[in-house]
């Protein structure tokens, strides 16, 4: 009997494991048969995120020599390296470039089909382009994957989900706001992946309350404005006529930063400082647990400002009052916020050139604007006055913070489930959208066809409609008969959409 591996999911996840696969095939089982079943009802290769058949407006938010499917010397792992071209160097652009996702896509068709061919003779590939619903058998011995296409299951000795996005049941507050919607005729458009939802009934010139301003609200602005027969004339923009009115806020009430524009000369800080192996083994022998806020954020902090610092002092040696060693032996014995912020303080004289990431988070706190026209243009100006720091190397600590986050973030996977707040946070530093993409947001701005709402941003359904308030401009409130929560469901298995992933949950 043939042995027989199931592959739900052919995204680039899927198509990882069929490379690897066939990169150590002669080690895996020499000579043997095997049937590998790939279960996705999208492309192999791209899969649902970066199918070729979407807008051609919609960016990767990665530059293009940041992506590859491919190993190289600089991965851990057991098995042999198998190098490739990066995406900058198969598309042939240049590195810094933010390609379509459709160029993606052809990118991972491309692996997709030549990580197939590698693989030897006795090894078959079969693409079911369906849904998996359901895994069945006994915990020891093969099992039964059943598809929605087909009345048999498929045997298996092995199931791998490599899943990628998924769609989720809306929680408690989203159905009601759904519920709302249906009984008052109103449109609600839940979390979604933005290419996915349906935008046809926000009708041209009425007013779309918009809650959220990260990748997903990027993506919305795009399809509702250049999607519909709009363009942009260097830092004007020409409207078609068919678009809504957008009024966009969110938690913080500000876009995510926008993407560095230059590139660090010279060595970068030596990380880890403060929060490296030792301190996340620490933290996992814990027998009472830990808690991110109170044991693992106060590292975290420490390690951003360590590379902060490591490269103000470095590369702007006349910004600083202090030598670097005496600043580094102080900062490293300092036993708080409070001792590390005097420190600070005396050490760096002009508040610009300091890590305040409270200040970062909620930009906005505290703040109120008397007006809404008001709160429009300053706005605009935190956006402009981002733009310019961003693509300035004189603030290249910035892009040192952004290698610490790189660096935390690979940490704090093995501590497992730290909730929703870090994610969220490291998005809004480190992965903001291209700089063009802001610049489009300020035109869309100056042409009235975007509109800021604000920090804390309240939604609520009433009088048969939706009304939206800010405590940045107190007074003042939009109401409309559109609400587009633009952001992606919240990752969860009790409330997943997916019918195997929820299957296996129960």
């Amino acid at each position: 009997m043939r042995a027989s591996l199931v592959i739900v999911g052919a995204g680039p996840r899927g198509t990882g494991v069929l490379e690897r696969i066939a990169a150590n095939a002669a080690e895996l089982a020499p000579g043997a048969g095997l049937d590998i079943h790939l279960v996705d009802p999208y492309p192999p290769g791209p899969g649902r995120i970066w199918r070729t058949e979407q807008s051609p407006l919609l960016w990767m938010n990665s530059r293009a020599e940041d992506v590859t499917v491919f190993t190289d010397t600089s991965v851990e792992m057991a098995g042999p390296v198998r190098e490739g071209p990066a995406l900058h160097e198969w598309a042939g652009l240049a590195g810094d470039a933010f390609v379509g996702r459709r160029v993606q896509g052809s990118y991972l068709r491309w692996a997709y089909r030549r990580a197939v061919a590698a693989l030897p003779p006795e090894v078959t590939v079969h693409h079911h382009p369906c849904r998996a619903l359901r895994v069945s058998g006994p915990r020891e011995g093969r099992q039964r994957v059943w598809l929605a296409d087909r009345p048999r299951p498929l045997v298996a000795d092995l199931v791998i989900l490599t899943l990628g996005h998924l769609d989720a049941e809306p929680d408690e507050e989203q159905a009601a706001l759904g519920a709302y919607a249906r009984d008052h005729g109103l449109v609600h458009l839940p979390p979604d992946f933005t290419a996915d939802s349906d935008l046809t009934p926000l009708r041209p010139g009425e007013p779309v309350l918009v809650r959220g301003f990260g990748l997903a609200f990027v993506d919305l602005m795009v399809l509702l404005t250049e999607g519909r027969g709009g363009r942009f004339d260097g830092d004007t923009y020409l409207p078609s006529g068919r678009e809504p009115v957008l009024y966009v806020g969110s938690r913080r009430g500000v876009p995510y930063h926008s993407k560095i524009g230059y590139r660090l000369d010279g060595a970068p800080p030596p990380l880890p400082r403060f929060f490296g192996p030792a301190e996340v083994d620490a933290l996992l022998a814990r027998p009472e647990g830990f808690d991110f806020r109170r044991d693992v954020w106060p590292l975290v902090e420490k390690e951003l400002g360590y590379a902060h610092y490591h490269r103000l002092f470095g590369a702007h040696p006349e910004r600083t009052g202090l030598g670097w060693g005496v600043f580094e032996r102080a900062y490293a014995a300092a036993g708080d916020p409070a001792e590390r912020a005097a420190l600070v303080a005396a050490a760096v004289p002009d508040p610009a050139d300091r890590l305040d990431l409270a200040a970062l988070d909620r930009p906005l706190a505290g703040m109120r604007y008397p007006s809404h026209e008001a709160f429009q243009a300053g706005l605009r100006r935190y956006v402009e006055a981002d733009l310019t720091r961003r693509h300035d190397p004189a603030y290249s600590p910035d892009l040192a913070v952004f290698g610490a986050l790189l660096s935390v973030y690979g940490r704090l996977t093995r501590l497992g489930d730290i909730g929703p707040w870090w994610h969220g946070f490291f998005s809004y530093l480190a992965s903001g959208p291209p700089g063009p993409r802001l610049r489009q947001l300020l035109a869309l701005s100056r042409a009235g066809v975007l509109r800021f709402v604000g920090a804390d941003m309240g939604v609520r359904a009433e009088g048969g409609v939706f009304r939206a308030t800010s405590p940045t401009v107190p007074g003042f409130a939009v109401e409309a008969r559109a609400l587009v929560e633009a952001r992606l469901p919240q990752p969860t298995a009790a409330r997943s959409r997916d019918p195997l992933l929820r299957e296996l949950y129960a």
